[in-house]
C-alpha cells in the first residue's frame, strides 16, 4: 500500500525570544541551503534519520534549553549529557558533524550547533512528508553539559507525569500530545518496551509481534521496533490511529489514547492530518525557543562535540 507524501508550508512572520527568521542572511546567506543539502543527501539513504533528529532536538531542548549541550562528548573530567541513560540511544551526531564541517568551510565560526539541530530537524521532517515550517535562528551554543541534569520523561511515564515535564518548560497538554505524535517516525529499543509486554490493553497481533522481537527468547539482542507500525517512515497522523487501535508500542503512547485528559485530542488528530501538521509546526517552533541563548551569551562552537575552550 502506498502513501502520498504531502508537504505543508507554515510561515511564522515574527521574531520570538530574540530569534529571527533569516538570522544568517547577512553573515552566511547559504547556511540554510547547506544544511538542507547535507540532510537531503543523508535522508535518501537513511530514512530513519527523521526520528533520530526529532529525538535529538527534543532531548536537547528539554535540558538547559536548545543550546546543543547534548552534542558535547564526555571527557575524563566531565560526564556530559551523552552519558545519561536517557541519551545512550540518541543518534544522528555524525550528521550534525557533517553539516558543521560544511558550514565551517563556507562561514567559519558563524552558525551555531544549536541552530544546526533545529534547521536539520525542520528539513528532515518536511522530507518525510511533514510540515515545512519557518525556523527562527540566532541561537548560541551552551557552555555546560552534565549528565546529572538530564531528566527526560521515560517511556513508562503516565500522562500526568509526562505533562509535568512539559509544563515546566511552559508547554501545554495539547502541545505535548502533538509533539509526541513525532513517534510516527520513531523507533524504540526492546528495553524501552518491556512494560508493554505485560500491561493491557494491547492489540493481540502487536503483542505477539513484540514478544517475537523483544520477548524472553531475545533478551540478549538489541532489537528495535517501529512506534508506528503502519507508515513507519512517513510523517503523518497515523500514530494516533494506531494508539486508538491499542497498538501503542510504548506505555506512554498508549496512555495518550486512554487517559481522559488526552484521549479527546488524540481522536481529533487521528481524523485530520492537516490539523496535526499545523499543530505540530506550531508546537515544535515553540519548543525550539526554550531557554535559548542569544546575543553574546554562550558561544559559536567550531566543533559541535567540544567547547571552544576545550
Amino acid at each position: 500500500m502506498k502513501f502520498a507524501i504531502l508537504t505543508f508550508f507554515f510561515v511564522l512572520p515574527i521574531a520570538f525570544a530574540k530569534l529571527e527568521i533569516g538570522f544568517y542572511a547577512p553573515t552566511c546567506p547559504t547556511a540554510e541551503e547547506i544544511v538542507h543539502q547535507v540532510v537531503q543527501r543523508n535522508f535518501k539513504s537513511q530514512k530513519n534519520i527523521t526520528g533520530a533528529l526529532l529525538r535529538m532536538h527534543f532531548h536537547d531542548c528539554f535540558v538547559r534549553g536548545c543550546d546543543a549541550s547534548i552534542l558535547i562528548d564526555p571527557t575524563e573530567g566531565n560526564k556530559s549529557e551523552k552519558d545519561a541513560p536517557a541519551n545512550k540511544s540518541v543518534r544522528g551526531y555524525e550528521l550534525i558533524d557533517e553539516i558543521k564541517k560544511a558550514l565551517e568551510k563556507e562561514c567559519p565560526s558563524t552558525v551555531s550547533c544549536a541552530d544546526i539541530i533545529t534547521l536539520a530537524t525542520r528539513d528532515v521532517v518536511a522530507m518525510a512528508g511533514g510540515p515545512r515550517y519557518s525556523v527562527l535562528t540566532g541561537r548560541r551554543d551552551g557552555l555546560v553539559s552534565n549528565s546529572s541534569e538530564v531528566n527526560i520523561l521515560g517511556p513508562d511515564s503516565t500522562v500526568p507525569e509526562a505533562l509535568k515535564s512539559f509544563v515546566e518548560k511552559n508547554m501545554t497538554l495539547s502541545e505535548m500530545i502533538t509533539l509526541l505524535g513525532a513517534h510516527t517516525v520513531g523507533s524504540a529499543h526492546c528495553n524501552f518496551i518491556q512494560t508493554r509486554l505485560s500491561i493491557l490493553p494491547i492489540d493481540p497481533v502487536l503483542h505477539a509481534k513484540l514478544m517475537q522481537i523483544c520477548g524472553p527468547a531475545n533478551t540478549s539482542k538489541d532489537h528495535t521496533v517501529f512506534l508506528d507500525q503502519n507508515t513507519s517512515f512517513v510523517f503523518d497522523n497515523e500514530f494516533y490511529n494506531q494508539i486508538l487501535l491499542k497498538r501503542g508500542v510504548l506505555f506512554i503512547d498508549q496512555q495518550l489514547a486512554l487517559d481522559p485528559s488526552s484521549s479527546g485530542l488524540v481522536s481529533t488528530l487521528a481524523q485530520n492530518d492537516a490539523d496535526f501538521q499545523q499543530s505540530f509546526a506550531d508546537a515544535i517552533i515553540k519548543m525550539g525557543s526554550i531557554d535559548v541563548l542569544v546575543g553574546k551569551d554562550g558561544e559559536i562552537r567550531k566543533n559541535c562535540r567540544v567547547f571552544n575552550s576545550g
